[in-house]
């Protein structure tokens, strides 16, 4: 064994457990770390903020599977990873968040930027540790991924003592490599249960939550729907898990982000098979609407998730992709394969009648005449990154998404601000695809500095910012309360002229007011960050008091006739 600085032990360990890129901002407590990375083959993005570099990290991880890293210094650099952390963590994200810290001699004594990082971070992560020893090192970033990884993936913060960062340890990289993950199967028991309660169903659904994107199980999702012919629904976190053009795909239930004919499909149903989702509120609304009249089966792999919002008829412990292909398995071995029947027809029926109209040529513009103008012109590949607002409720209702990884949404914790980093995360790992960022005016203003990282390096995007000059949902929000109160951020009233701002980072962006030219600003748009390598930003004004639709349940549904009794009784396979 060679004696090393314990830091390059750490980079050698990065690198080997596939990371080549991390984002940060370097500081006096953390520049150990930092002379070993400039070493290293491993990429550095300095970013604008320490929040933006773990969404950076965020969006890196989401749509590699891997695990993201942002560092920073002490102090207000982990605090303010904070949010990140809590995202990552409300959405099963793996990350690593690595701060410096004063030494340990100084940690008792008010040092400057000496905060107790590892009890504040406790609640968000999944694990955190101060390194305490520097022959600890690699061992404790070779866990920290193993734990980010493992079960329910999420995040991890390392701290870094600069004494600690100093020192050496004995280490050799050709005798190390990652410790291995669990993939926790079901049980043959539960399984068979499961694929039993399916077959006797009559108007059985799937729902695919963001454990079958991070599990990576869209495959073993679809063999098992179309052997047995069960139409699959997605939450906000699934959408890319089940191709939306699919004659089984069912829609989306919810209160917010949600499709008329889902939630009718959803209403028609007598069990649903839930995969890896979390049965968030804003998905199940009003439980006694949500549960009554069907029976559930949950598939998750985190035991105690199991029973949390209600409790279901059957939980099956297990990694959503060996769950399925087990379910799928069983299904072969117990019925035959089935063509489309009553029932999957009946879904198509109600995605034919119940749709929400887009072709609006009303000016000022309908935002769902933006997302229709979306839809149109980005293939299928293309990567879309939206955060919080009702531009996060119009995306969810009314784009289309085909491919795992190609929709990123914040989705639990909802920071505003996420996708310009996020965004700048996925282009990093994936520079060959296009991506998208789809932005509210005011989410766009919390992070907006991160357009000087991906002009700095060059890293191009497109840019669709929905404008209605309000906290729009907020707005929404406080109609029953009949006001309008601290949410207009029109010009005249301090608000940013989002054009100029973009110039102003050297970035080319126009305005759009009238529904005709989006099409041709998509275009210029596209053709102008890959000439460019730069963000470039197409910002549409669309109607100031435009709502999105939604409702306090499930049963929110208007011009909708469910099925007569007698008809839910046939046998959905005729």
């Amino acid at each position: 064994m060679k004696r090393i600085p314990c830091m390059e032990a750490v980079v050698a360990v990065l690198a080997s457990e596939g990371v080549d890129t991390v984002f940060g901002i370097p500081g006096a407590a953390i520049l150990p770390l930092y002379a070993a990375l400039r070493k290293s083959p491993v990429r550095h993005i300095t970013v604008r903020h320490e929040e933006g570099g773990t969404h950076a990290a965020d969006g890196w991880a989401r749509v590699t599977g891997n695990v993201g890293v942002s560092i920073g210094t002490s102090g207000p650099a982990g605090t303010n990873m904070i949010t990140g952390l809590y995202t990552a963590l409300a959405d099963s994200i793996p990350i690593i968040c690595v701060t410096g810290q004063a030494a340990r001699n100084k940690l008792h004594q008010e040092s400057f930027q000496a905060v107790d990082i590892v009890e504040i971070a406790r609640p968000v992560t999944k694990w955190a540790v101060q390194l305490k020893e520097p022959a600890q090192a690699p061992w404790v970033f070779r866990e920290a991924f193993r734990v980010a990884r493992s079960g329910r993936p999420g995040p991890v913060l390392i701290d870094l003592p600069i004494d600690v960062q100093r020192g050496t340890c004995l280490y050799d990289e050709e005798l190390d490599e990652p410790f291995p993950v669990d993939v926790p199967e079901p049980t043959p028991a539960s399984v068979r249960a499961a694929v039993g309660l399916l077959a006797e169903a009559a108007r059985p659904l799937i729902l695919a939550g963001g454990g079958v994107v991070v599990g990576d199980a869209s495959r073993e999702l679809r063999a098992l729907a179309e052997y047995l012919q069960v139409p699959v629904q997605v939450t906000l976190m699934g959408k890319g898990a089940f191709p939306e053009d699919h004659p089984l795909f069912a829609g989306m239930a919810g209160i917010q982000t949600q499709t008329r004919w889902g939630n009718a499909a959803f209403l028609e149903s007598d069990l649903v098979l839930a995969v890896g989702a979390r049965f968030g509120d804003r998905h199940t609304g009003d439980l006694e609407v949500y549960r009554r009249g069907r029976r559930f089966i949950h598939v998750d792999i985190e035991p105690t998730q199991i029973g949390r919002v209600f409790e279901p008829d059957l939980g099956v412990v297990g990694h959503a992709r060996p769950a399925l292909a087990a379910m799928a398995d069983e299904a072969r071995r117990l019925v035959r394969p089935r063509e489309t029947g009553r029932w999957a027809r009946r879904v198509g029926e109600l995605r034919a009648t119940l749709p929400r109209r887009d072709d609006f040529d009303d000016v000022p513009i309908k935002p769902p005449r933006v997302f229709k103008e979306i839809n149109d012109f980005f293939g299928r590949d293309t990567t879309f990154v939206t955060a919080i607002g009702l531009y996060q409720i119009w995306s969810g209702q009314f784009q289309r998404t085909f491919l795992p990884r190609r929709y990123l949404v914040c989705g639990q914790a909802g920071p505003l601000g996420w996708e310009i980093p996020a965004a700048i995360g996925v282009k990093c790992a994936h520079p060959e695809r296009q991506v998208v960022a789809v932005v509210g005016d005011y989410s766009f203003q919390f992070m907006m500095e991160e357009i000087a990282v991906a002009a700095q390096y060059r890293i191009p995007f497109v840019i669709v910012m929905i404008n209605n000059e309000y906290l729009g949902l907020i707005r929404q929000a406080e109609l029953p309360y009949d006001m309008n109160y601290a949410v207009d951020l029109h010009y005249g009233e301090g608000g940013i002229d989002h054009v100029k701002l973009m110039e102003a980072f050297g970035c080319p962006a126009r305005r759009v007011e009238v529904p005709g030219d989006l099409k041709d600003a998509l275009a210029w748009a596209s053709a102008e960050a890959e000439r460019e390598r730069l963000p470039v930003l197409v910002e549409v004004m669309v109607e100031r008091e435009a709502n999105a639709a939604m409702g306090p349940s499930l049963d929110a549904i208007t011009e909708y006739e469910p099925l007569p009794e007698m008809a839910l009784a046939v046998d959905w396979s005729d």
